[in-house]
């Protein structure tokens, strides 16, 4: 009608949402060979859990020859534990796995169950501690993936030095290639490489000894 003031509408604001909580979510990765093969695990979405990929495991194994009949092995850095039980699945006698997280562990412990992996032990604690308290020259195979935004590299990779056999191999996994240099200084000597994304996989065997000279 003429002469009347239209009234503005008033909106009201609705309050904030809350933060809506982000649940854990998780994926699988599948073990590639041996008596579990295609056994799938379960991977949590943690911070600095990152497990090796396909791709590079299958390189890995083909490096060491498929068949670990015998080996005792240590994987350091369990995480989802994927190194170690494909070492398990491949024949390995002793395989220990080292991990602080305790619901990793809880899981490490529920896939052991699972695949009835009598060989693998699971064990909750700090994997340099376990590598500078396992016997000098006790294991054919160590694995060392840490996290790779901590800074435990060079520790954990000098305490596995003593604890290989004299043929053994150090599998190492980082964010960066190690030189020869740094390697030597820690008595260990380049194997192989692998470069796959931002992963840099190397195999590390322990310097061999100089040549008895001539009695």
């Amino acid at each position: 009608m003429l002469g009347m003031k239209r009234v503005p509408s008033v909106i009201k604001s609705r309050p904030p949402r809350p933060p809506r909580v982000r649940a854990v979510q998780s994926h699988e990765i599948r073990i590639i060979g041996g008596q579990y093969r295609r056994i799938k695990l379960q991977v949590a979405d943690k911070p600095g859990l990152r497990p090796t990929p396909d791709r590079v495991r299958e390189t890995l194994f083909n490096w060491l020859g498929q068949d670990l009949s015998g080996w005792r092995c240590l994987d350091a850095f369990a995480g989802t534990g994927v190194l170690g039980f494909e070492a398990a699945s491949r024949g390995a006698a002793q395989v220990l796995l080292v991990e602080q997280d305790a619901a990793l562990v809880a899981q490490l412990k529920r896939v052991q169950t699972q695949l009835q992996a009598d060989a693998v032990q699971v064990v909750r604690g700090d994997a340099v501690a376990a590598l500078r308290h396992a016997p000098a020259g006790s294991m054919e195979l160590i694995f060392l993936d840490p996290p790779f935004d901590s800074d435990v590299f060079e520790a954990a990779v000098q305490a596995a030095g003593p604890a290989l056999a004299a043929t053994g191999f150090l599998y190492l996994e980082a964010p960066k290639r190690w030189s020869e240099s740094e390697l030597q200084v820690l008595g260990l000597q380049l194997h192989r490489h692998l470069k796959a994304g931002m992963v840099h996989a190397h195999l590390l065997k322990r310097i061999e000894a100089l040549a008895e000279p001539a009695g």
